[in-house]
Formats: structure tokens, sequence, C-alpha cells
């Protein structure tokens, strides 16, 4: 087994002569060993990537030991497509049954092709600004600088208090690296939280906001994009502010 981890039980009996039963038990009770599938990982995620990703989480980690209230600062964000109907997963449709009850069933459905793009920022109090990509818009570099401006104004509003000092965090999508993107945000004195590529642990958008979010509306028709709208607008109303601070700490 270890010259060669992929054998199977039948290779292990033909090789030795026992049965399939004996095989199995002294490989998962006397040797504690279980089969598991090869992790596919992007293929140019290279040494340097790792190291830089290292690196990037032990300097947040540093600066928050030295500034408490660092995390205060921060406003994540990130887009995703919100779709008028999305089937509801396998674990959602959990139904409890008695062992002769008829086993549940429901018509195949597949994705809707009319759909809505959310811009959601939030920061660890709760919602800072959100808004819905016009139909037919594309998210370059023009539109994303219109909506870092709107986010601007946004934060005057709605937190005074980091006004001056608010920090972005975002993924490294190109229109979001973009020259003429750098150029603005140094202008307004906006400093970027760093994201090395690969860490989706690094922003609650992908393990808090949106998972929680598409969950939600998922196995329901909405029929409009007003209606997908109204929905996500509510749904993201009543979250509460404890739950964006405790993903947040985490």
């Amino acid at each position: 087994m270890r010259s060669y981890s992929r054998l199977t039980l039948r290779m292990i009996n033909s090789e030795l002569n026992l049965n399939q039963f004996t095989v199995h038990q002294i490989l998962t009770q006397d040797l504690d060993m279980i089969k598991v599938c090869t992790k596919t990982v992007p293929k140019n995620l290279t040494t340097k990537k790792k190291a830089n990703q290292r690196d990037v989480c032990l300097d947040l980690l540093d600066r928050l030991e030295r500034e408490p209230e660092f995390f205060i600062h921060i406003i994540t964000r990130d887009e995703s497509w919100i779709l008028e109907y999305d089937p509801e997963t396998k674990r959602q449709s959990w139904e409890w049954h008695t062992a002769n009850s008829p086993c549940p069933k429901k018509s195949r459905m597949s994705k809707s092709k009319i759909k809505s793009m959310l811009i959601c920022f939030f920061d660890s109090q709760g919602i800072v600004h959100k808004e819905f990509v016009p139909p037919g818009q594309t998210v370059n570099q023009t539109f994303y600088r219109e909506v870092l401006e709107r986010l601007r104004k946004r934060v005057a509003h709605v937190r005074p208090g980091i006004a001056g000092t608010w920090m972005l965090h975002h993924d490294n999508a190109s229109c979001h690296t973009a020259v003429s993107i750098n150029e603005f945000l140094a202008g307004k004195s906006i400093s970027v939280v760093p994201e090395p590529p690969y860490s989706l642990d690094l922003s609650p958008c992908d393990f808090f906001l949106l998972p929680l979010l598409k969950n939600h509306l998922k196995g329901r028709h909405f029929g409009t994009l007003d209606n997908i709208q109204k929905s996500v607008t509510n749904k993201l109303k009543g979250i509460p502010a404890k739950a964006f601070q405790h993903w947040y700490e985490q």
C-alpha cells in the first residue's frame, strides 16, 4: 500500500489470496485507512503563490494584533448572479418518512435563464451599499469605477465614523485591479486590503453572505427581475448585525 496506494480490494485479494471482507477489515480497522479522492487544485498555484498566501495571512494577523479595531474599517464586496429560479439542493429537500411511506418525487427543473447580477458591499456592522447591474451592462473597469464612486458617497452617509479611514477588500478580477481603478482609489485615499489568489476563506462573501442569500432563494420562483431584486433586498435587510460581526471574526 505504501508503494502503490491505488490498489483495489480485488487486486489485494488476488495477490494475498484473502477474501475482500478480510482485506477491507485490515485496511479500515487494523491500519485505520480510508479511501479518498484526489483533490483538484489550480495548475498555476505555484510555490511562490502559496508563499504569497501565507505572507498575506500573517501580515493581516499581525496587523490585527497591533490594531484590534482593524476590521471595523474594512468594507468587503463581491458580485454574483441571482437567478429567477435556482433548484433547491438535495439537503434542502430532505423529509422525514417511515420505512413504509413512498419515496417523495419531484420534477427535474433546470436553472432559470432570467437572472440579475448583484453587487454588494458590507462591513462588520451590516450592508453598506448594494446595487443590481442593469441588464446588458458588463462589469468592466469603467462601470466598476462608477460603482465605487457611489459606494464612497454611501459610506459618508451611513458610516460617517469611518468615512475617512475605511479600506476596500475585493478580489483580483481584472476590472478591480485595472490601472484606472488603482488611480481612482489612490486619488480618494482609499486603501486596499490585499487578497491573494485562490483564498476563498479570506472573503466573508464566499463563506457567509452569498451562500446564506442563495440558500434562502433556492427552490422559489420569482417570475420577474423586479421580484428577484425585492426578495434579495428584503433578505439582506433581515440579516442581523451580530451575524456580520460573527463572520468577520471567523
